[in-house]
């Protein structure tokens, strides 16, 4: 029998500006919704349901309200790549909830039956990696597609198939029409790549520049009390973490919020002593205190940016979300849009 892909790194997609059209890539494109939640693939063998996050870490003890519906919605061998997302709101008026999903990842086993019960999650399947003994990794996605789409004929809640269009068109009105619902854009997909694991393939299209980066350390705010601003880090090719800005605009109780929420990630000496760190000096403010507190690089959170000038975000960003469900070496510059080159010249002219 053969070994499912298991666990698999999911495909990724690369930041464009706008959506693209069908035939800008050979073999062409099509289009999905970008759905707001966790990334996970679900392997089902031996009558047993496995769900893994991005970073392949087990997510299964977390949703156990899922592990039934999975076993009774999909193949029994099989593994389905898709987002685990939270639906709250009136009939009518349902959006996503990020902020219920994240609250999900939770080391008590009493809390997380209770928030199955209050805040049952769902599937959204857009990828089948395998199927019986067949490993469909190495199909084009149009196959792969088919082979989905003839499973999820049988789907019933809380296990969805991912909408998906030929038209371009269709594909622009989602990027706006569904952003109301609390979706955060379109994904292109090749139809004829194959299953990437890791890999940067597809192309997505959100509605503002965003990055997941990590949390290298914090200064202390300048009455003495609470965070005064978070430093931001991202991995290069080389594997080193480089400072690349922060975020600065916290109510006065958060800032004294943070200081308890990231305590457990302060690094110390070996006398137990608080180890700091200090960053560049800015030239136009040379007498500003640039030292900061270090944090063990681990924690992740998405931001909010307008541009890049070399390196670094240009102005300070804004806080989206933590990121519990992100691995911190996965916080890569690849991530970044990068703008088309434009002569200045013709910006002068």
């Amino acid at each position: 029998m053969t070994e499912l892909p298991f666990p698999l790194k999911p495909m990724l997609a690369k930041a464009v500006s706008a959506v693209p059209e069908p035939d800008s890539i050979p073999g062409g494109l099509v289009y999905e919704p970008k759905w707001d939640g966790f990334r996970a693939i679900v392997k089902i063998e031996n009558g047993t349901c496995e769900i893994g996050s991005r970073g392949s870490k087990p997510l299964t003890r977390y949703f156990p309200e899922l592990v039934d519906a999975l076993l009774e919605n999909l193949p029994a061998r099989c593994v389905v790549d898709g987002e685990i997302v939270i639906r709250q709101g009136e009939p009518g008026a349902e959006r996503l909830a990020w902020e219920a999903l994240s609250q999900r990842i939770h080391p008590a086993e009493s809390r997380i039956r209770l928030l199955a019960e209050q805040t049952p999650s769902s599937f959204v399947a857009f990828d089948l990696p395998a199927r019986g003994d067949d490993d469909l990794t190495g199909a084009p996605f149009s196959e792969r597609r088919a082979a989905l789409e003839a499973i999820g004929e049988s789907f019933s809640a809380p296990v969805h198939l991912s909408q998906l269009t030929h038209d371009v068109e269709v594909a622009r009105r989602w990027l706006v029409e569904f952003e109301g619902a609390g979706l955060d854009g379109v994904v292109a997909k090749p139809l004829d790549a194959v299953y990437e694991p890791g890999k940067r393939r597809m192309l997505k299209v959100k509605h503002h520049r965003s990055a997941d980066t990590v949390v290298l350390g914090y200064r202390v705010h300048t009455s003495g009390r609470g965070v005064g601003s978070l430093l931001l880090g991202l991995y290069d090719d080389g594997g080193e973490l480089r400072d690349v800005g922060g975020i600065s605009a916290f109510s006065n109780e958060r800032r004294l919020d943070l200081i308890e929420e990231l305590a457990p990630d302060v690094v110390h000496d070996d006398d137990g002593e608080v180890l700091r760190g200090a960053t560049e000096r800015n030239r136009f403010a040379s007498a500003k205190d640039v030292s900061f507190v270090r944090l063990n690089p681990r924690r992740v959170v998405e931001v909010r940016y307008d541009q890049m000038e070399g390196a670094r975000f240009r102005h300070t960003v804004q806080f989206e979300r933590w990121r519990p469900d992100r691995e911190a070496r996965s916080c890569t510059f690849e991530q970044l849009e990068i703008p088309a080159a434009y002569d200045l010249n013709d910006v002068l002219a």
